[in-house]
């Protein structure tokens, strides 16, 4: 299997070196099949090594072997997208898009967080161990950009590259001249029906697309707003709320769904050239997503703070973070799902969703589950960030 496996990364190396040699072709243009010899390998072969090289990847946050043959040839990529699971069922970020899919449903995916206090800029990181602090693998960054009247924090897969023209943009979080209100930006169209925010910033980004098929821009998908202290003083955590507008209230009930992003658009692939793993030829936006769209009907999901406990002997509100928070700060909060239209609360209504807390001066863990995903958990754990005169 080990030589399977360095005869596939050769192979794919070798044709990375080639393309690297000429500029990127069209994706018409684009033969896979041409580039490798292992294109022509039974198919029942080929799934029975592809799955044996998945079972063998122990250490799955690298996920380097399985991204390798996803490399390959076009044959090799459809067959590793069929075995490798979204983070909803398989509880693993393997390639980029994982980052704007829902997580796990039966458990928080454990995350952290650090902050460049002389850059102004975030940085998120899958935890690798349970301990509080590790090496990590990085997922996102986010680099704040003051303006005017509002702030924006631009959100990449690449942190050496944080212009919104970039082929890393994955979204924007913006929050109004308080720092009360945010607004987060996808990049990518979260659903069939989303209609893009249009703004300066958003034409000088559709100059810089590829295709025009999927439209680059600012979709919004969610709303942050933020209230007067629970308690009235500066002791308590701030309270917060927030509109999931891409997800549907309902997709936290047994059965429910959200929308699942299962490509980048034609405009993100340009971060990727080995993986044109991100390539599509077709001509529907809807094969961007799977599951049901969020409709006036279902109404969007709403999170907010899980009320806090009064602790005697500490003498303090406190909640419970099963130790992943060691520092107490305002920063710190948990979302639930918020019952709708008047209903009585249920089990699933006392799951949390997300909870960001600090360790460190500089470090905070962050951990989310479905029907979130990691870009929307961050954007929302850096409105805490910013700061809010009116809600201390």
């Amino acid at each position: 299997m080990s030589a399977i496996r360095s005869m596939i990364i050769r192979s794919r190396s070798h044709r990375v070196v080639q393309d690297g040699s000429a500029a990127a072709p069209e994706v018409d243009e684009w033969h896979e099949e041409d580039t490798s010899c292992w294109a022509n390998m039974p198919e029942e072969l080929l799934r029975e090594v592809l799955l044996r090289i998945e079972a063998s990847e122990s250490s799955w946050p690298p996920r380097k072997s399985v991204v390798a043959c996803a490399g390959v040839c076009r044959t090799w990529r459809q067959i590793t997208k069929e075995l490798v699971k979204v983070p909803e069922v398989s509880g693993r970020l393997t390639f980029p898009i994982s980052v704007k899919q829902p997580g796990p449903r039966d458990f928080l995916l454990q995350c952290f967080i650090k902050r460049c206090r002389s850059t102004q800029t975030y940085y998120l990181y899958l935890s690798l161990t349970n301990a509080l602090a590790d090496d990590g693998k990085f997922l996102l960054a986010a680099h704040k950009c003051r303006r005017p009247t509002f702030t924006d924090y631009l959100i990449s897969l690449d942190a050496g590259n944080m212009s919104k023209g970039s082929s890393a943009y994955v979204g924007k979080l913006r929050s109004n001249f308080l720092g009360t209100k945010f607004t987060v930006f996808d990049g990518q169209r979260p659903h069939a029906g989303a209609k893009m925010t249009k703004s300066r910033s958003t034409k000088l980004v559709n100059l810089k697309q590829i295709s025009p098929r999927v439209p680059a821009g600012s979709y919004p998908v969610a709303h942050i707003s933020y209230e007067l202290n629970v308690l009235g003083s500066s002791r308590g955590p701030r309270r917060m709320q927030c509109i999931m507008d891409a997800i549907p209230f309902t997709s936290i009930e047994p059965g429910g769904v959200a929308p699942t992003q299962i490509e980048f658009s034609h405009h993100n692939v340009g971060s990727f050239p080995s993986l044109p793993f991100f390539r599509s030829k077709s001509n529907h936006t809807d094969n961007f997503l799977s599951g049901p769209l969020p409709s006036e009907k279902d109404g969007a999901l709403v999170l907010k703070n899980k009320a806090p406990r009064w602790h005697e002997q500490l003498h303090c509100w406190c909640l419970n973070f099963h130790g992943r928070v060691t520092v107490a700060s305002v920063k710190n909060f948990q979302l639930v799902a918020s019952p709708e239209n008047g209903r009585a609360a249920g089990p699933e209504h006392e799951k949390v969703i997300l909870q960001f807390g600090k360790v460190g001066k500089d470090l905070f863990t962050m951990d989310y589950r479905y029907p979130i995903s990691a870009f929307q958990a961050f954007a929302i754990c850096i409105s805490s960030f910013d700061t809010k005169i009116a809600c201390e």
